[in-house]
C-alpha cells in the first residue's frame, strides 16, 4: 500500500468515525471511547479488498457473498457494529481482559474486538462457511491480526466444549437463542445478538443468571440471517405491486384475501398525541406486537417499496417493517406520521369491514405506550421446559429452545401530549 493510499484510508477512516459520532448523538447514544479508538486502529478496507477505498468507509454494509440475490455475508455497517460493541462494552464495563466468542465471521468486527479486549482478552470467531473463515483468515493477516481464533463449524452447538466466554456477540440474524450460546456464558456474561420477535429485529444485549437472560439494552438492526441447524425462514406474501407481508412465526395468510381488503377505502385514525423526533417508535412497534397478538387473528408486518409508496398503495410507517393486523376482515397498520412543525402524531390506516373500528384499536395501544411514558422493552430468554408458572410477567413468544417473554414497565404515569 502507497503511502498516498496509507494516507487517503486513515483520513477516510477518521471522517467515518467522526460520522458515527454525530449519528450516536443524534440518537442520543454516546460513541465510547474505546470502540472509538478501535474504529479509528483498524484499516476497514483491507476487509474489503475488491471494492473501492471509499466504498469501504461508508456507513453501510458490504456484501461480500450471495447466494442468488440474497446476501449471505457482509462486513456490517460501521454505524451498527459501533452501537453493537458499545451494548457489549456498556454491559461488561468494558471489554479489556475479556475473552469473546463471534458468531458470524468476516473479520473486520474480530479485528475491533480483539483491539478492545487488549493483550489480555481472547477472541474466537466462527463461521459455518468454509469460503467465509478462509477469507476472514487472509483479511485478518493482512492486517496484522494474527492472535484471532477463526473456526470454521456450525455455532448451534458449542465451540469448544466446557470452555466459557464472557461476550458472545452475533452478527447473523436470529430467530431463536440456542442452548449452547447460553452455556457457554460465563455466570454474569453477556450474549449480543440481532434476535427476531414478532418478525422484527433488535439487537439484543442480554446478561446470563443461571438458565436464563435478561435484557440490558436494546437496538434496531438487521442482519443476513443465521445458516445451518439454527435458520429459520422468514416467509413473504405479495399482497399488492411493490407491497408485502412478512410471516416469521407461522402465521397462515389468506394472500387474496388481504389485497382485496387493500382495494377498499381506507379509514384512519390518530392518537392526538404530540411527540418529539428522538422518541424511539421502534419500541412502540413491540409494544403494538405484544399488545395486538393477544387480540387479533394475525399480527403481521407489513413491508413496502418506494414505488408503492409512492403511488398511495400504502402509507406505511417505516418501508421496512411495519406493524400490521388482519382480524374479522380487515386490514390495519401503524400510519405515517403526522407532523406538525417538530412534532408528531401517531396514527393507523386500515381496509375492510369496520375499518374505523380496526384503526382505532391499533391507535389506543398507542396512546396507552404514550401515557405509560413511552418505555422501552425488555426481554427475558428462559429455556423451552419453562413452567408457565415460572415465567416472569409480560408476552411469551414459544420458540423452539426458548421461551421469549417481552414486558415494558411504565416510566411515568402520563406520556408528553
Amino acid at each position: 500500500m502507497s503511502v498516498g493510499t496509507t494516507m487517503g484510508s486513515e483520513r477516510l477512516r477518521n471522517d467515518m468515525v467522526d460520522r458515527l459520532a454525530a449519528d450516536h448523538a443524534a440518537k442520543g447514544l454516546t460513541l465510547r471511547p474505546d470502540v472509538e479508538a478501535a474504529m479509528r486502529t483498524v484499516p476497514r478496507e483491507l476487509y474489503t479488498p475488491d471494492k473501492p477505498l471509499e466504498e469501504a468507509y461508508q456507513n453501510t454494509a458490504v456484501v461480500t457473498k450471495r447466494h442468488g440475490e440474497q446476501s449471505v455475508s457482509s462486513v456490517s455497517a460501521p454505524f451498527l457494529i459501533a452501537e453493537m460493541l458499545g451494548q457489549a462494552a456498556d454491559a461488561l464495563e468494558g471489554l479489556e481482559g475479556r475473552h469473546v466468542l463471534e458468531i458470524g465471521s468476516g473479520g473486520y468486527n474480530a479485528s475491533l474486538l480483539r483491539e478492545l479486549v487488549g493483550p489480555s482478552g481472547s477472541v474466537t470467531t466462527v463461521d459455518i462457511d468454509p469460503e467465509v473463515t478462509d477469507r476472514a483468515t487472509a483479511c485478518l493477516a493482512a492486517a496484522g491480526y494474527n492472535d484471532v481464533t477463526v473456526v470454521c463449524a456450525d455455532a448451534e452447538q458449542p465451540i469448544e466444549p466446557g470452555r466459557r466466554y464472557d461476550l458472545i456477540i452475533v452478527t447473523a440474524g436470529a430467530w431463536d437463542i440456542p442452548p449452547a450460546w447460553r452455556d457457554q456464558l460465563t455466570d454474569g456474561g453477556v450474549l449480543v445478538v440481532p434476535l427476531r420477535t414478532h418478525g422484527m429485529t433488535r439487537s439484543w444485549a442480554l446478561r446470563r443468571s443461571g438458565d436464563r437472560l435478561d435484557s440490558v439494552s436494546h437496538r434496531q438492526c438487521g442482519f443476513v440471517p443465521v445458516q445451518g441447524a439454527g435458520a429459520h425462514q422468514m416467509r413473504y406474501i405479495d399482497i399488492a405491486d411493490g407491497v408485502h407481508l412478512r410471516l416469521d412465526e407461522g402465521q397462515q395468510v389468506d394472500s387474496t384475501a388481504v389485497a382485496d381488503l387493500l382495494t377498499q377505502p381506507r379509514q384512519e385514525a390518530w392518537a392526538e398525541v404530540s411527540l418529539p423526533p428522538r422518541t424511539v417508535l421502534s419500541d412502540l412497534d413491540l409494544w403494538l406486537a405484544t399488545r395486538l397478538t393477544r387480540e387479533v387473528e394475525q399480527f403481521v408486518v407489513l413491508t413496502a417499496q418506494e414505488a408503492a409508496i409512492k403511488a398511495g398503495i400504502v402509507a406505511p410507517s417505516w418501508q421496512f417493517g411495519t406493524p400490521a393486523t388482519i382480524h374479522d376482515g380487515t386490514f390495519a397498520y401503524r400510519s405515517e406520521l403526522f407532523w406538525t412543525g417538530r412534532m408528531f402524531d401517531l396514527g393507523a390506516y386500515a381496509h375492510g369491514f369496520e375499518a374505523a373500528a380496526a384503526a382505532g384499536r391499533m391507535v389506543e395501544h398507542m396512546r396507552k405506550w404514550v401515557d405509560a411514558g413511552c418505555p422501552p422493552p425488555v426481554l427475558h430468554v428462559l429455556p423451552a421446559r419453562t413452567p408457565d408458572g415460572d415465567l416472569p410477567d409480560g408476552t411469551v413468544l414459544d420458540k423452539r429452545h426458548s421461551r421469549l417473554v417481552l414486558a415494558f414497565t411504565p416510566t411515568s404515569e402520563k406520556g408528553i401530549h
